[in-house]
């Protein structure tokens, strides 16, 4: 099992001004074998820019391209070798990805062609993948970097590492902070005992991060709206910074650092709201929510990408596989917020002003967001038999009955899909006690 630890590092002035020296060879390397290939292109040959092509011209011609203009004499000994190893194989990796792209096999967003990296703009980082880098024996507030040497953490490295073995260190430097991410693999533990905890079904939204079906309600930090005033002062002071000078590079830092703080924010509580949920309940049901298409809404964009949405399932799915705990992902389709968790009718419209849930049929009147994650934890704990292997969603009760089929198997492993249809007969209703 692949796993990574991010450690803060405290590096003294002339480590610093290494690790910049580092983080500024891979840009070099990476714009001098862009060059090269695009030198390749306007000759019409054909390119050679996998990671090894890319590296054996490098070692071809280093000689020539890192010279010094005061001595005369190539500059590249005195940074590691796997600081331009580590920029040749982001130009690799960016160049496949461009290629995938083109020809309709990568996923996402269409890439284009590579550009070549600034100094102003790119993030200085580097990466080690060979040598004597990493843990230092008897020193678990350090790690080892060639040509750099013992540079100090900010925390117990040995302690989170804990006896794995160390694959790949990337050090790079964010908001004025240098930071090492370890690659670590461990030893496969045994299987993880599935939970005694009971059942919960989570609804997300925008004014509280998650409503949990047994009535617990976790806030929303709005880590972006909190410091969204202090952002546009000092944006608006970068802006009257002359381009260059050293005022605008600090008014970067300030800006950098905001950004940082707000990331930090948002990561700390989607961290301890999840590993929570994975350690106390054996089964969490969710939606599938189509983050995608509700950025589009302008007037809502801001919120729903601040509070993250997409993060806080990837995190549920990993925690969960970990602690045992069983994913369950309702479809998008199902209307839990329009269905009675009392009595299953289903409203045809329900604006989102209207945060309190009236049932007309059977009087129930409770929070919205409270009576939808009640009908994500019934459909969660509906029986396989609907539709996890494929089947059909329909129920007996025709008036409430289902219009999509499910067409995606059930996914292998911790997380299962549950696609149901417009809403859910009563004898489902009653399967879970609330």
């Amino acid at each position: 099992m692949l796993e990574a630890v991010k450690v803060a590092l405290d590096p003294t002035p002339r480590q610093e001004r290494l690790l910049e020296s580092h983080a500024g060879a891979a840009r070099f390397a990476y714009n001098a074998g862009l060059a090269h290939v695009k030198d390749m292109l306007e000759r019409q040959e054909k390119p050679e820019w996998s990671y090894y092509a890319l590296r054996r011209w490098w070692n071809a011609n280093k000689d020539a391209l890192a010279v010094s203009m005061e001595t005369g004499k190539p500059w590249w000994p005195e940074n590691s070798k796997e600081s331009y190893n580590s920029g040749l194989e982001s130009l690799a990796d960016a160049l496949k990805n461009f290629s995938k792209s083109r020809k309709g096999q990568r996923k996402g967003r269409r890439m284009g062609f590579p550009r070549f990296k600034s100094k102003d703009k790119a993030v200085p980082g580097f990466a080690y993948t060979t040598g004597s880098f990493g843990l230092i024996d008897c020193d678990p507030y350090a790690l080892r970097l060639p040509k750099i040497g013992r540079v100090h953490c900010m925390e117990n490295v040995s302690k989170r590492v804990d006896g794995a073995k160390v694959l790949r260190m990337s050090v790079s430097r964010h908001a004025g902070r240098w930071m090492a991410s370890l690659t670590v693999e461990r030893k496969d533990g045994p299987m993880p005992t599935p939970l005694k905890g009971g059942s919960v079904g989570i609804d997300l939204g925008v004014k509280q991060l998650a409503t949990l079906s047994d009535g617990t309600i976790i806030r929303n930090p709005r880590a972006l709206d909190s410091n969204l005033r202090r952002l546009r002062r000092e944006q608006k002071n970068l802006s009257r910074k002359r381009k260059g000078s050293n005022r605008r590079r600090e008014a970067r830092t300030r800006v950098a650092r905001l950004h940082a703080r707000v990331a930090d924010l948002r990561r700390d509580l989607l961290d301890k709201t999840t590993t929570m949920l994975a350690r106390t309940y054996a089964d969490i049901s969710i939606e599938d929510l189509n983050v995608a298409g509700m950025v589009r809404n302008h007037r809502l964009a801001r919120s729903v990408e601040d509070a993250a949405f997409a993060e806080f399932r990837r995190q549920l799915e990993y925690k969960t596989a970990r602690t045992g705990a069983r994913l369950h992902v309702i479809d998008r389709w199902y209307p839990s917020s329009k269905t009675c968790s009392n009595c299953g009718t289903v409203k045809a419209k329900l604006s989102l002003s209207e945060r309190v849930y009236h049932c007309e049929e059977c009087g129930l009147v409770i929070d919205r967001d409270l009576n939808a994650a009640i009908n994500i934890q019934v459909a969660g704990s509906a029986p396989e038999t609907l539709n996890a292997r494929g089947g059909s969603g329909r129920r007996a009760d025709a008036s409430r009955r289902a219009t999509r089929h499910p067409v995606k198997r059930e996914p292998s492993g911790g997380v299962s899909r549950v696609r149901l249809g417009a809403g859910l007969g009563n004898e489902a209703m009653q399967m879970t006690s609330l």
